[in-house]
């Protein structure tokens, strides 16, 4: 609207939120060894094992091209990202950069859109992971495995949050031992060297219809795909805030990006498509499962379920944490509900409380829509990762000027090539965005996401200018 403020605002009152310390109510507890496997654990969800297959179906071979440049775009958000989270260590995140950079209704925006972001997505892994267990155990009804899974997940939320960072731990200890055997033998396999198999070569990645078979247009749909998958790192720069040393740990977490990007999602993708045919009914169900059955791992389904459900579990408690404390952030702020910011043993139960009662709400409404509660959740928050990304680039842009200008000893991790990459960032979400609503499957997603994103903005620009007339 034409009252938006411009990106380079007068100098504002930092907020206040800052990291814990001898005089913060957050308690801390969160060690190094946490926050790497909280990092590495966040870019191993359920939208790899599993929606991956869908990009795999509409790009074909092409689906290694379109994770890897939704990989650049979000290695860019994270580095910039991490440049704010080092110099300036917040439970908050993006939404107290937003609030510095741009004003008090960006910080508001943001911050509640992940806030509602996260909530849904604890539902979404609640329902799926109660899928996999109701297989398990034919006639018990989705909705008990979904009451006790919150049940379960919010008791440990409530807790010390030393609690959060060990179950994180393991979680992700266990998904990157699955995701690391699985490279080990996909990779022997495409060498010929894993005994009983022979090296496809290129056969698979050239077969009907070449590298590219539907055209760009296919390419584009595993794009789009690819990016959902990516949402999760930002998590790490919440809880960097209740560590011993958050700017070193943010620091660290964020350098290691890179690689990790390109060997769990690339890699994992180009052993895909290059051990089986991109158009095999396995490939565009369950992409993982239908690669070990074809190297003749035995069970191979059951160990992917496994895998897929440990993955639900710690997205679960990985978003209970992270909306519970970016709740927090935003009432210390004075940007939401005051009664959300007690906290009771170091710990802001009653935001945990609040951000865990979403996922209660869908144990009845799993219960009345078994069938479509699922896909109406993904079209909530379809495009909501994207307006926070693109929060976190103008924020960046602002605030590296500023901290340059009067602290530049504070810049311990730089965004590359800035401001151009800064604005290649920028140009690629919105890009990315446009494409949404250009695709008549993903379309609803962008009207979901714009009208959440314009209520928000109004609510924070009014609570914006009523705090400066109080003034």
């Amino acid at each position: 609207m034409s009252t938006t403020p411009t990106l380079t605002p007068p100098r504002q009152t930092p907020p206040q939120d800052s990291p814990p310390s001898a005089g913060s109510p957050l308690a801390g507890g969160l060690k190094q060894r946490h926050l790497s496997m909280i990092a590495l654990g966040g870019v191993i969800g359920a939208g790899l094992f599993v929606g991956s297959g869908a990009g795999i179906a509409a790009a074909g071979p092409s689906i290694v091209l379109a994770y890897a440049a939704s990989g650049l775009l979000v290695m860019f958000v994270m580095r910039m990202l991490g440049e704010m989270s080092a110099a300036n260590p917040a439970s908050g995140s993006f939404s107290v950069h937003a609030e510095r950079a741009i004003g008090r209704w960006a910080g508001f925006t943001a911050g509640w859109m992940f806030w509602t972001l996260l909530v849904v997505g604890v539902a979404i892994e609640a329902i799926g992971a109660a899928a996999i267990l109701t297989g398990w155990f034919p006639g018990t009804p989705s909705w008990m495995w979904v009451l006790v899974l919150m049940a379960v997940f919010c008791g440990t939320n409530l807790a010390a949050v030393s609690n959060f960072g060990e179950f994180e731990f393991w979680f992700a200890a266990l998904k990157i031992a699955a995701i690391g055997l699985f490279l080990t033998l996909g990779t022997l396999a495409v060498l010929g060297l894993l005994p009983g198999t022979d090296s496809p070569g290129a056969t698979n990645l050239l077969h009907d219809g070449g590298f590219l078979p539907n055209g760009v247009d296919g390419l584009l749909v595993g794009l789009l795909a690819s990016v959902v998958a990516y949402g999760g790192l930002e998590t790490v720069t919440i809880a960097a805030a209740e560590s011993d040393d958050p700017v070193r740990g943010v620091a660290r977490a964020v350098r290691t990006t890179m690689w990790r990007i390109g060997i769990i999602y690339v890699g994992s993708m180009l052993v895909i498509v290059t051990l089986i045919p991109w158009d095999s009914e396995g490939a565009g169900k369950a992409p993982y499962a239908a690669a070990l059955d074809h190297l003749g791992i035995p069970g191979a389904g059951q160990v992917m379920n496994v895998v897929i459900l440990i993955a639900l579990l710690s997205a679960m408690n990985a978003n209970i944490y992270g909306s519970s404390r970016m709740a927090y952030s935003l009432v210390r702020r004075g940007q939401g509900p005051r009664a959300l910011g007690r906290i009771t043993g170091g710990v802001p139960r009653r935001a945990v409380l609040a951000s865990s009662g979403f996922g209660f709400v869908c144990v009845l409404l799993s219960y009345w829509y078994p069938t479509t509660l699922f896909t109406w959740l993904l079209n909530m928050v379809g495009g909501v990762i994207l307006v926070v990304w693109g929060f976190i680039a103008v924020s960046q842009y602002v605030l590296r000027r500023r901290t340059e200008r009067e602290a530049p000893g504070k810049l311990l991790v730089r965004m590359w090539g800035f401001p151009y990459l800064t604005w290649v960032a920028l140009a690629g979400v919105l890009g990315v965005l446009v494409l949404m609503a250009w695709d008549s499957g993903t379309r609803v997603q962008v009207i979901f996401t714009g009208g959440l994103t314009a209520a928000l903005a109004v609510t924070g620009y009014a609570m914006q200018r009523r705090a400066a007339a109080a003034r």
